[in-house]
């Protein structure tokens, strides 16, 4: 995979704070708030300069019993190739059925059957894209009852399967361990970490005894320490901090970006 280095969730609310930001060695881009063809100024600054761009899919839904769009497969290479991406990455996620959209990114039915289906979706989206394709975890609040293997199990098989790229959202194994239960250090254990593609760092907050991944405050602490748990286990290629709203200052930012460069040190110092 691409070494990387550590990054930021590009937004349009914060083109000129990244443009700007010293540190920012690579961004992520959502594919579906871009036109390929007319790609946002600051986009091309960056691209000048030489900063990685990795479109970042929230709507293909490989997760689905349904075979994945090819219209949205196709955006999805247009975006590659018109920031010169060395990868594209998506979610391991259940979006839609029968034509109905469910409005989130639900987790997927931890099952052998799931496991043949989206395993064949996995390979349709990568014989479609021009550059590799890596796979998000994400949060949850609820779990399938009929699941048959762990997270990590099922991640572990589908890379096993189709050699398909990883971007382990820590802040959701975070997300998963406070709501279900399910811990992340057995999470990272059953990855095959050397498929890591990157890592996405996020804050949210606790409210009426669930956590909410909202992408709008700051890494708390149990997020940072599974970074680093992360890092002991392996060096991951790159390091992405997601902020979507209620944006904060410029130097908070920074300061995020120089948390997520400690968090990963701290593991360098075990090793």
């Amino acid at each position: 995979m691409a070494q990387l280095g550590v990054g930021i969730g590009w937004r349009a609310e914060l083109d000129l704070t990244i443009e700007r930001m010293d540190g920012v060695d690579f961004v992520e881009v959502i594919a579906e708030n871009l036109k390929p063809a007319h790609l946002p100024e600051s986009l091309r600054v960056l691209r000048a300069k030489g900063v990685p761009v990795i479109p970042h899919g929230v709507s293909l839904g490989v997760g689905a019993a349904e075979q994945p769009s090819p219209a949205r497969l196709a955006h999805l290479a247009a975006c590659a190739e018109a920031l010169g991406a060395p990868l594209v990455s998506e979610h391991l996620a259940f979006v839609r059925g029968g034509g109905l959209e469910a409005g989130h990114l639900l987790p997927v039915p931890r099952t052998r059957e799931s496991l043949r289906v989206i395993t064949e979706n996995v390979r349709r989206a990568q014989d479609a894209l021009p550059v590799p394709l890596a796979l998000e975890n994400v949060a949850a609040v609820f779990g399938w009852p009929d699941d048959e293997l762990t997270e990590g199990q099922f991640l572990a098989e589908l890379v096993e399967h189709t050699g398909v790229g990883l971007l382990i959202d820590v802040a959701n194994l975070y997300t998963n361990q406070f709501n279900l239960g399910l811990s992340a250090v057995d999470a990272l254990d059953a990855l095959p970490l050397e498929h890591l593609a990157y890592v996405h760092v996020a804050g949210g907050y606790e409210h009426h005894g669930i956590w909410h991944d909202t992408h709008t405050t700051a890494a708390p602490q149990p997020v940072l320490d599974i970074l680093t748990e992360l890092c002991a286990r392996a060096t991951p290629p790159g390091v992405l901090l997601e902020w979507d709203d209620d944006f904060p200052s410029d130097a908070a930012l920074g300061n995020e970006l120089s948390k997520i460069r400690a968090a990963m040190s701290l593991a360098g110092e075990a090793r």
